[in-house]
């Protein structure tokens, strides 16, 4: 464990106080952008249609201990995926895994639907990069009228940071935030079978429904709860990372933009939710830096760490914390 060293952020390769053009507004989508509109629409669709029908068909019943936990196993081993996987480890390098639990995080997190690895770490490097500022991905308080205020400005930019920002094309310039992913055959590889891991994770929550219930019903209540549903909450959990903690919420550090700290967002989303925390140390592998900031995501890599899986475990040291905190 390195507690004294706060490794350089692969997003803030090139100058913080540079900006550039790259396009994310005022432009026409690209056929790859349109296709991508297409593709998040049924993405972000489907799960809430998952829902209605898991709600129709459990009408009635008494409360299904068997598929609420069949939703809890793969919301947690998803949402870790994107919690430790796709973020902690693969965007900010803030521990190292040996590589067969590499490659399990890649394929979880892609499990969770919310894209493929290596576009994701694009993306979530081009928003530390460019935190609340133009051509921030998904910020809330740059896609309105700076002449406006109010609750509809706010909306408007709740909604785009939220899940508005998904159909506006994010593809291009991401190439220069995940250069050194596109020579990870590994992940590369996980990349290309994104749709593949995708159908896993709707197959495993079926196939555990039909087996322990040994009904086609239970097979069918185990897609729609821990499939579609599962999906769904994955989904606007970590979406509220990108609208609610940067809105409301404390920042007890210098950043240099409008992120929070939510406790709500904390736990729901397993310690991603302490975000002025995350943006004041983004190579730090803990996001709740004291006691009761419950941190799911890095009681998990210390687990691995503990067991011998995880190494290199990077958290900034309390002189760090202190002399980056607000004063008075």
């Amino acid at each position: 464990m390195r507690p004294d060293v706060l490794a350089a952020d692969p997003a803030a390769e090139a100058s913080t106080t540079r900006v550039e053009a790259e396009g994310l507004e005022g432009r026409e989508l690209s056929p790859a952008d349109k296709k991508a509109r297409l593709v998040n629409l049924i993405a972000v669709v489907t799960p809430f249609a998952g829902l209605v029908l898991a709600i129709y068909f459990s009408w009635g019943f008494a409360f299904d201990w068997t598929q609420a936990g069949i939703l809890f196993f793969m919301f947690m081993a998803s949402s870790l995926g994107i919690t430790v996987g796709y973020h902690r480890l693969f965007t900010h390098k803030s521990f190292e895994v040996v590589a067969p639990v590499r490659w399990l995080l890649a394929v979880l997190g892609s499990m969770s639907v919310q894209g493929p690895v290596i576009e994701w770490v694009g993306v979530h490097r081009r928003h530390h990069q460019h935190s609340d500022r133009e051509n921030d991905p998904h910020s809330p308080h740059v896609h309105g009228d700076d002449e406006e205020h109010g609750v509809l400005t706010m909306l408007r930019g709740f909604y785009h940071a939220h899940m508005g920002w998904l159909f506006m094309g994010h593809s291009k310039g991401l190439g220069r935030y995940i250069k050194d992913l596109r020579q990870d055959e590994m992940l590369c590889r996980v990349n290309r079978q994104f749709l593949f891991w995708v159908v896993v994770g709707l197959v495993i929550p079926t196939v555990l429904g039909g087996v322990l219930t040994l009904t086609w019903k239970g097979a069918l209540l185990g897609f729609l709860w821990g499939g579609l549903t599962r999906i769904l909450l994955g989904h606007h959990i970590a979406w509220s990372v990108n609208s609610v903690c940067h809105l409301w919420g404390a920042s007890p550090f210098r950043t240099g933009d409008q992120s929070r700290n939510n406790a709500i967002v904390g736990v729901l989303a397993l310690g991603e939710g302490w975000h002025n925390n995350h943006h004041a140390f983004p190579t730090s592998a803990r996001h709740g830096l004291w006691w009761w900031q419950f941190d799911p995501s890095y009681i998990t890599i210390k687990a691995l760490e503990l067991v011998g899986l995880a190494s290199e475990v990077t958290v900034p040291s309390a002189e760090r914390i202190e002399g980056k905190r607000k004063k008075g």
